[in-house]
């Protein structure tokens, strides 16, 4: 049965008549009710009436469902893994760009002016399939951490929701929401990270994944897997901060009433992912120096051993080019998120939709 929400949610029944046949909790009929022998899917009501002016953003007339209040937490673990693996799979060839253009002292066949031109000189001079190298670690690591991700800000948004906002949508409560969320997240993909990233690096010395995995842990130990997580947190915390908060206020105004709009999450979610990846590239680059610990670059200042740490990342990354180094690959990074973001999002809210809808179905038929 579905837990109580406010104003006293009615089931709705639809029929093949095209007629609302309503059902209260108590199983009584409503004054409104229409009997009809067709079968019925049960679906959440989002509002008895709605005017012209609070339909959704972009919304061309068509029907679309509210978005359940209270989802089950494998539900919001399937649709995060869902949406993270799609999310990094789709965009990854321009992730592996944005790393190529992060290196602080590139090799002289490795340096470009653009995504476009970077992604066509790779399949070029090393292969079609070399802007995907990496790809298997990330999806391994994408699904387990997105899935921790998703359930871990959904039910501390509406935890923290109901003590700051008395149950309504709080800025503060979204950005301490998804700041814990990152943790949990982080700590499972920061491995993979590590690998992904000296995988695309050019002239990268593995033969794959294994090989990777294997040579780092033999040669730097297993917390080389963990040397750049303090700074990961350090960039990622900001950046979920801003891109939930971005993401739940451009729902305030584009789908008010938080209906399955597709067009609304597609949206929201590249504003969130734009801004959020602007704002966090100087840590991005200094969170790709400590994954790849590029030889060249730390040669150059005379680092010796192996780079650690956020602060000896921010001084390493300044020696070697000042201020500008900062933002390198920031365009990159801003591509790769825009649509990356958008994809998360909807695929998100599209399987927490359908995987709630399936189970009201079931639940129907049982009554």
């Amino acid at each position: 049965m579905i837990g109580p929400c406010i104003s006293e949610p009615r089931l709705q029944l639809w029929t093949s008549q095209g007629r609302w046949n309503s059902k209260d909790r108590r199983g009584e009929s409503s004054p409104r009710m229409e009997l009809s022998s067709d079968p019925a899917v049960a679906t959440l009501e989002m509002s008895q009436t709605k005017s012209k002016d609070d339909e959704p953003f972009g919304s061309d007339g068509g029907d679309y469902e509210s978005l359940p209040p209270h989802v089950s937490v494998a539900t919001h673990m399937t649709a995060g893994a869902v949406a993270g693996i799609l999310e990094h799979t789709v965009m990854y060839p321009v992730d592996s760009v944005k790393t190529r253009m992060q290196s602080l002292q590139p090799d002289p066949n490795a340096q470009y002016k653009g995504v476009y031109q970077a992604l066509k000189r790779i399949m070029q001079t090393e292969g079609l399939l070399r802007p995907l190298r990496g790809l298997n670690i990330t999806m391994m690591g994408a699904g387990p951490a997105h899935a921790l991700y998703f359930a871990c800000y959904e039910r501390l948004k509406r935890s923290l929701g109901d003590v700051m906002h008395s149950g309504g949508n709080s800025n503060l409560a979204n950005g301490l929401a998804g700041s814990v969320a990152t943790v949990l997240h982080d700590a499972v993909m920061n491995p993979a990270e590590v690998v992904k990233q000296r995988m695309q690096m050019y002239n990268s010395p593995y033969r794959g994944l294994w090989d990777c995995l294997k040579t780092v842990t033999r040669t730097e130990g297993i917390g080389a897997f963990y040397r750049s997580y303090s700074t990961q947190l350090t960039m990622n915390i900001p950046f979920q901060a801003v891109h939930f908060i971005t993401y739940e206020l451009m729902q305030e105004q584009l789908n008010p009433h938080r209906l399955y709009y597709p067009g609304s999450h597609i949206v929201s979610g590249a504003a969130a992912g734009a801004i959020s990846a602007a704002i966090t590239t100087p840590l991005d680059v200094c969170k790709t120096l400590l994954n790849t610990q590029e030889n060249v670059a730390l040669n150059s200042v005379n680092v010796s051993g192996r780079l650690s740490g956020m602060a000896n990342a921010f001084r390493t990354v300044y020696r070697l080019g000042g201020l500008p180094a900062f933002f390198r690959g920031a365009q990159a990074r801003v591509i790769y998120q825009m649509p990356s973001t958008a994809i998360a999002w909807s695929v998100y809210e599209f399987f927490k939709y359908f995987l709630t809808k399936q189970r009201l179905e079931q639940e129907a038929r049982r009554v």
